[in-house]
């Protein structure tokens, strides 16, 4: 076994990006875009393939093309977190944060479902399994949405047995609690209403839609502020309504970013993006910041990624079920999961992430890079 184990080297490590268009129009409280820019990594040892992907852009691809896979090439597969610190020693110059940070999340989880692949065992078994599922809630609601088609995407959650959906607000904030109204009336009393301001409001703003979302029951206000002011979300925490969670950390890239807004007691739940945060070793470890602290977790977007590391956090609350990759991964990924109960299951019939990327089908949204 142990002669076997140092013969193993990772062979190969190719990327891509594919951009593929929204289904609508789609906007939130401070961007409107029309389509996604999927970043993917293979990362091969003899037979065996493990894939990776964030959701960035072709830059992000680049970086890894240039950088990243010389680095990773040769390597011990089994090695994944010597070879993120490496990854992470490699960027030095450039900035951890945003491309880089991206950059790294999609090859460590292409490493870590490599690893499981290898060893034939599930990534949630490899990682430590703290529970069976992990609950979700519908995302989506875009501000460019008519009354129609939001009432119609927040009932299909709410009638596929999901027990909490989110809506974007902010970019037209005369129009929020009409829309925030429709939502209400159409989901009916029993199921959450999360919102996202997507960074929108200034502190006055953020306060007084505080109040009046939380006469319609509104449980969840996420990134009311720009995230890097850490003072106005502790002021915003401090006075929300008791029923009113404050919830960031979609742009964290790093463990200091995550560890200053626990340290100001910024959030009532952290956020965190394994496509963003350093891939499954960078999400492993926000997940313990969060566990010292005794705030939960919550997973940001890419939930087919998030289904075997959620279940292996145990600060972890929920992740979000985001309409665009949702659509995505059902298009492009076969092993993606469908919703049981409010929750996604882990396949435990199959080793790594249980993904396999369709690449014949996404062979028309291939970029250049």
């Amino acid at each position: 076994m142990s002669e076997k184990h140092h013969e193993l080297r990772i062979d190969h490590v190719d990327v891509a990006a594919f951009t593929i268009p929204t289904d609508l129009p789609e906007s939130d409280g401070t961007l409107e875009w029309h389509s996604t820019t999927l970043v993917t990594v293979d990362a091969t040892c003899g037979e065996t393939n493990g894939f990776g992907y964030t959701y960035a852009d072709t830059a992000t691809a680049r970086l890894i093309k240039d950088l990243l896979v010389p680095l990773v090439r040769g390597r011990d597969p089994m090695d994944v977190t010597a070879t993120w610190q490496a990854m992470r020693n490699a960027v030095r110059n450039l900035g951890g944060p945003g491309i880089s940070a991206m950059a790294i999340s999609a090859v460590d989880i292409a490493l870590w479902d490599l690893k499981g692949k290898l060893l034939n065992v599930p990534l949630v078994l490899l990682l430590g399994r703290v529970r069976d599922a992990l609950p979700i809630y519908g995302s989506g609601g875009f501000t460019s949405y008519t009354d129609l088609q939001l009432r119609r995407q927040m009932c299909g959650w709410a009638n596929q047995g999901i027990p909490r959906v989110k809506m974007k607000v902010g970019r037209d904030p005369q129009r929020d609690l009409h829309r925030v109204g429709v939502t209400r009336e159409a989901i009916g009393p029993s199921t959450e209403l999360f919102v996202d301001a997507n960074s929108a409001y200034d502190r006055k703003q953020a306060l007084w839609y505080m109040e009046k979302f939380a006469e319609m029951d509104v449980t969840w206000m996420e990134q009311p502020l720009p995230p890097e002011d850490v003072d106005g979300m502790r002021l915003l925490r401090d006075r929300a309504p008791a029923k009113m969670e404050i919830a960031d950390g979609e742009y964290g890239y790093d463990l200091p970013y995550f560890r200053r807004k626990l340290e100001a007691n910024a959030v009532d739940v952290l956020m965190a993006d394994a496509t963003r945060c350093g891939g499954i070793t960078g999400f492993l470890q926000v997940g313990a910041l969060c566990e010292a602290f005794q705030i939960p977790l919550s997973s940001h977007c890419a939930p087919a990624l998030h289904v075997h590391v959620g279940c292996a956090v145990r600060p972890l609350r929920h992740g979000e079920y985001f309409h665009d990759h949702v659509r995505i991964e059902q298009m492009l990924l076969d092993g993606g999961l469908k919703p049981r109960g409010g929750a996604l299951f882990p396949d435990l019939t199959r080793p790594g992430m249980g993904l396999e990327f369709k690449c014949a089908d996404a062979e028309r949204y291939r970029r250049k890079i």
